[in-house]
């Protein structure tokens, strides 16, 4: 049973909801105000889970530093820029810019940690990449006038946010994949990733900068959505995430972690009563066909 890969597409299924979940109260507050409220609750809440099971004595692991380092890349920063890219393009194109770790991950797994793959999880990692973009840069169908598919802003910006987002989670991958693989526990190695994430963003967040200042302020509505998405994405989703690099490989990982683009398309459908494009599906079958040939390879 490939656990390890069942767990990746576990925290694609948690991340193919929260941008949903997310992205009223991001446009709310800013997306810097919403990660610290975000990031904040989820140390709560993963810190009790690690006092309440005992695993605090983990925390001095060896290679705690790499866990930190990966924090900063992949969530400070990666979490950081997919937030301020989805304010500018909307959940379902940020998903596609976003689904680009995988090959990121891929070719760094390969470079730096000599993690060779077999032809047929390669041309799984292709076809399955290629879907995700083909399901979400194609025509949006009738959802296109929906509130989740507006663009705002020079379109470039949001690109290059959409890629820095990318490379930030693939590079955090890779920083944390030996460490997990020596057997770190990944509660606790998700309490350390978010907690560095809150601590930089609330020290950046004292800088006298207006753009990095809350749009709004917290009402309950947007507190109990912003942290619905931290539980789902970074208390199950990440958690997920750092146990499948235990054992699977980076790009392999990654690129089953990605797939929350694909999933996402039923989502919009019930959420908007539109159905998506006929490339959008198209895109969606090649991606599982990938999927398909990475689980049985």
């Amino acid at each position: 049973m490939p656990y390890y890969e069942l767990a990746a597409f576990g925290a694609a299924i948690c991340w193919s909801v929260t941008g949903l979940i997310a992205a009223g109260s991001v446009a709310a507050l800013g997306p810097f105000a919403f990660n610290r409220l975000r990031w904040t609750v989820v140390f709560a809440i993963l810190l009790l889970i690690v006092l309440l099971s005992g695993r605090i004595a983990s925390v001095a692991q060896p290679g705690y530093w790499r866990i930190a380092a990966s924090g900063i890349l992949g969530v400070f920063l990666g979490d950081m820029m997919l937030f301020m890219t989805m304010v500018r393009l909307g959940p379902r194109r940020t998903g596609a810019l976003f689904a680009l770790n995988a090959p990121i991950a891929a070719l760094l797994g390969w470079l730096f940690l000599a993690e060779e793959l077999s032809l047929q999880a390669s041309a799984g990692i292709c076809l399955a990449t290629a879907g995700i973009a083909l399901a979400v840069l194609g025509r949006t169908g009738r959802s296109g006038q929906h509130r989740f598919e507006e663009v705002k802003g020079p379109v470039w910006i949001a690109v290059g946010m959409g890629v820095l987002a990318a490379t930030g989670q693939a590079t955090g991958s890779l920083m944390a994949r030996p460490v997990m693989a020596q057997g770190f526990d990944p509660y606790v190695a998700s309490m350390i990733r978010i907690g560095v994430a809150a601590v930089a963003q609330v020290a950046m967040m004292t800088l006298p900068v207006p753009f990095f200042r809350a749009k709004s302020k917290i009402t309950p509505r947007i507190f109990v959505m912003t942290a619905l998405s931290g539980i789902v994405a970074m208390v199950i989703g990440m958690t997920l995430l750092l146990f499948a690099l235990q054992g699977g490989k980076v790009g392999i990982v990654s690129t089953l972690s990605a797939l929350s683009p694909v999933l996402i398309l039923p989502v919009l459908w019930v959420l908007t009563g539109a159905r998506p494009s006929g490339t959008s599906w198209l895109g969606a079958v090649l991606a599982v066909i990938g999927m398909s040939l990475i689980f049985l390879r």
